[in-house]
């Protein structure tokens, strides 16, 4: 896995380069493009040189991209993102970000079921409606790795861009709690007699409230105290910063180990310690120091993502070309859930939108899907339609990305 990682590394700092000299996309959508055009080369030359094709699939097989994004990658990337955001703006769009980061993704999430298993019957493929729901799950939040990155490339307003931040940092979290509940649902559902449902509810119920609640509370521990140490000895900027990946690298596995949300702790933490640096009583060395290293971290493993996004495409299988029908209803099934799930809280709310309606629609579009979505579909079984949710989830996140994220600052100069 090392040598396949380190493999991925170099090609995504070599492909940025190349980008940032010829090409001039955003860089995340320049290496990915890039990293497309690599996997569609070298698949086609297949029977010419098979020795070069083995190599290029075990290079991606053996990266365990499931693991290494949800494991390792996701802590540290959502505590850099978190890491920029300002809580005093971040609570004037509480409202919305509580809502988005919630009950879209649940309205999402069964929205996407219910249309997929309407699609397939449509196309003669039976795919069970629980199945649709976990492609639901998880193709139904934004990815806070995508957004924050691509955000960086577009001229939108500091309401618009907080309320897609803070969805995005905390409706990951969210909608792998779903996954995980509609997953467990599943693994039972089999085996499950009907005075067993009452407990089995309660189980994704207790699954639900431990993930949240306590992976909150662990970020905030985490935060308070990480901040405290560093304080206590800011004079020694190296140290600081130390002490910010220590908090990373245990606090995700000290959630692992009490099975509670790592993302949603990362985010807390995050947020905290990065509004606490900012004040005055702290530091500027340090803290230049600790915020120039998060960057640079935080654009090394993105790159990283993106270029294994244009890489994956290598592992999706298709088994039959009436699939191939469904991606494009499958977007706009996507598209449309979201744009439902946005319209239902956001028109409950108060707004100081001239035309709130038109944010409705810079929301939905800007709604882009990721990794983490990708990520999820890797992991399921086979026996779970794992290959047409991963053909539907992929096709549906590079369509988001080059789409969806290239045209975000056409829109908004469009509406506004």
């Amino acid at each position: 896995m090392y040598e396949s990682f380190s493999i991925i590394f170099v090609i995504s700092v070599l492909l940025s380069y190349i980008n940032y000299k010829w090409i001039k996309l955003p860089t995340t959508i320049g290496q990915m493009i890039l990293a497309l055009g690599i996997a569609i080369t070298v698949m086609a030359m297949e029977s010419v040189s098979p020795l070069t094709y083995a190599f290029f699939c075990d290079i991606v097989q053996n990266t365990d991209f499931t693991h290494i994004l949800l494991d390792v990658l996701l802590g540290f990337l959502l505590f850099a993102g978190a890491l920029h955001v300002n809580i005093q703006d971040l609570k004037k769009e509480k409202w919305s970000v509580f809502l988005f980061a919630t009950f879209s993704v649940l309205i999402s999430t069964f929205l996407i079921g219910g249309g997929l298993f309407f699609l397939a019957k449509l196309f003669s493929y039976d795919i069970p409606f629980i199945h649709c729901l976990l492609f639901g799950a998880l193709i139904s939040p934004t990815d806070p790795i995508a957004v924050i990155a691509l955000l960086k490339e577009a001229n939108i307003s500091k309401s618009l861009q907080l309320k897609i931040e803070g969805e995005s940092l905390f409706n990951d979290g969210i909608g792998v709690i779903v996954f995980s509940g509609i997953l467990l649902f599943t693994e039972v559902s089999d085996v499950m007699q009907h005075g067993e449902q009452e407990s089995i509810f309660l189980a994704i119920t207790e699954l639900f409230l431990v993930e949240v609640i306590l992976g909150l509370a662990i970020g905030a521990a985490l935060g308070f105290l990480g901040f405290k140490l560093m304080k206590s000895c800011q004079d020694d900027k190296f140290l600081s910063t130390m002490i910010s990946l220590a908090i990373v690298f245990g606090g995700y596995a000290l959630s692992s180990m009490l099975h509670t949300s790592g993302p949603l702790a990362m985010v807390v933490a995050g947020l905290y310690i990065g509004n606490a640096i900012k004040k005055p009583s702290f530091n500027d060395t340090s803290q230049e120091n600790l915020i120039g290293f998060w960057y640079i971290l935080d654009e090394s493993l993105n790159g990283v993502l993106f270029v294994f996004l244009g890489l994956a495409i290598h592992l999706i299988e298709v088994e039959s070309s009436t699939y191939l029908w469904m991606i494009p209803f499958s977007i706009l099934l996507v598209l449309g859930a979201r744009f439902i799930s946005i319209l239902i809280p956001y028109s409950l709310l108060k707004h100081s939108e001239h035309s709130w309606l038109k944010t409705t629609y810079i929301l939905t579009w800007g709604g882009l899907k990721g990794g983490i979505s990708l990520a999820l579909a890797f992991s399921l079984a086979p026996e779970l339609s794992k290959n047409t949710i991963l053909l539907l989830t992929y096709s549906t996140v590079i369509f988001s990305i080059l789409v969806q994220g290239l045209s975000i600052p056409k829109l908004v100069k469009k509406l506004y």
